[in-house]
């Protein structure tokens, strides 16, 4: 029995060694909105191979041997990037025990490294495959965020990650930095916006000075830092351009000091929130800042955003800022993010640019579209068939490809669904 064992273990072992993105796919028939070179495709095909698009064209033809799936006309788009969430590294909202997306206590701000938060097993998943998105952006949350105020000026590290089952979730870690400026910035620096650019300088030169003197910091020939070693060590790629702060600010006043300061300070940044974007819509555009808001934020919910408007994402777009869109609640998935996408396309939003702005520009921002946001040769194959226009509550997915892997369509709340749907002759047998 034990050697029976062994050998099965064996065989799964074997099979698993061997991936199911090795084989060749043909979307045919598609209509295609590549986000990429190629551009709107009425009818044609991709071809993906060893998890990655290898041709996409009208005139592609379908390689010998490969599977087909003949899309019949439907639409194709890049799968969808979720921004800014904690899926994957939260579970339950009301559970503390569950959310692992963010820290309260202990040294770490910067040093936070949400990647190691990351759970592969979760249920939410597979219900986020279903809405057609293929890839998420995780972002640490401060949970002093419910408070009055903290004392931590950076929530940390964020990371990539693939929505595909199994055990390699991570795409690319330390993708960003996050935190938070406006009302909450100020509340975490002390209480005022006049000590949050303050504080947020004195850190980025203790991270320069420990890059130059890391040798004498370790000797102890330096003055004390207010920072600790792994906060420090996270603030390099910061400070040396090679990631951005992902920095939360409403107010069109606080706008400009961020993009005051990331000029000054040589940094990369990519702003979220921006209710009041619009009024500063030209200067983010000379800055060539990306931002990522809610288009569906229209109520003046605090004093920092009075001047908010369903038209946010029109204007921006319309001056020549790079718009990505998430979901009313950091929490939201993609089912929210695209409808969220299709209510700005109601005020004004050109559909093919908020198609972008929940798959190429978020890609485009976080350094990732290289990999995901398009459906380019070289790139992922993260694909979505859909039955319906994407950016509409009456369009869902159809099939979802990640890695060139088709996913299945099934999640934990459908399974429950069926288990305890009561079939024509009575109760399910659980019940018997």
């Amino acid at each position: 029995m034990i050697r029976t064992l062994f050998a099965t273990v064996a065989a799964v072992a074997i099979s698993a060694a061997v991936p199911a993105s090795a084989e060749t796919v043909a979307i045919t028939h598609a209509h295609i909105y590549s986000m990429g070179p190629t551009g709107e495709i009425g009818s044609g095909t991709v071809v993906l191979k060893d998890g990655k698009i290898v041709a996409v064209g009208a005139d592609v033809g379908t390689p010998s041997g490969a599977r087909v799936i003949d899309a019949q006309g439907k639409i194709v788009t890049p799968g969808l990037v979720i921004t800014e969430s904690s899926i994957g590294a939260s579970e339950i909202g009301g559970v503390e025990n569950t959310n692992d997306s963010g820290v309260s206590g202990g040294a770490l701000s910067a040093g936070f490294d949400v990647q190691f938060s990351l759970n592969p097993d979760s249920t939410l998943l597979p219900i986020e495959r279903l809405t057609g998105a293929t890839s998420a952006i995780v972002t640490p949350e401060l949970r002093e965020r419910r408070r009055a105020h903290g004392d931590k000026l950076f929530s940390g590290q964020a990371a990539a990650i693939t929505l595909a089952g199994g055990r390699d979730m991570l795409l690319k870690p330390k993708i960003a930095m996050a935190m938070e400026a406006g009302e909450r910035g100020a509340a975490q620096a002390g209480g005022a916006r006049g000590a949050f650019i303050v504080e947020l300088s004195a850190a980025l030169e203790e991270a320069r000075s420990y890059r130059k003197n890391r040798s004498a910091y370790d000797q102890n020939r330096v003055h004390p830092f207010d920072l600790g070693r792994a906060d420090l060590e996270a603030l390099g790629p910061i400070v040396e351009g090679r990631a951005p702060l992902l920095i939360e600010v409403h107010r069109a006043s606080d706008i400009r000091q961020i993009i005051t300061f990331a000029r000054e300070q040589k940094i990369k940044v990519i702003l979220s929130g921006v209710e009041e974007g619009w009024r500063v819509a030209s200067e983010l555009a000379a800055a060539k800042i990306p931002v990522i808001l809610d288009a569906e934020e229209d109520l003046p919910n605090a004093f920092e955003s009075l001047s908010s408007t369903l038209e946010n994402a029109a204007r921006l777009n319309a001056a020549g800022v790079a718009v990505s869109i998430h979901g009313p609640e950091l929490t939201t998935g993609g089912k929210a993010v695209r409808l969220a996408a299709g209510r700005a396309v109601s005020r004004g939003l050109p559909w093919a640019v908020a198609l972008a702005s929940v798959t190429l520009n978020p890609a485009r921002a976080f350094g990732l579209s290289d990999k995901i946001g398009s459906i380019e040769p070289g790139k992922r194959a993260d694909l979505v068939i859909w039955n319906g226009d994407p950016l509409d509550t009456q369009g869902a997915p159809d099939r979802v490809l990640i890695g060139g892997v088709e996913q299945s369509m099934r999640s934990r709340q459908l399974d429950l669904r069926d288990r305890y749907l009561k079939p024509d002759d009575g109760l399910p047998p659980q019940y018997h």
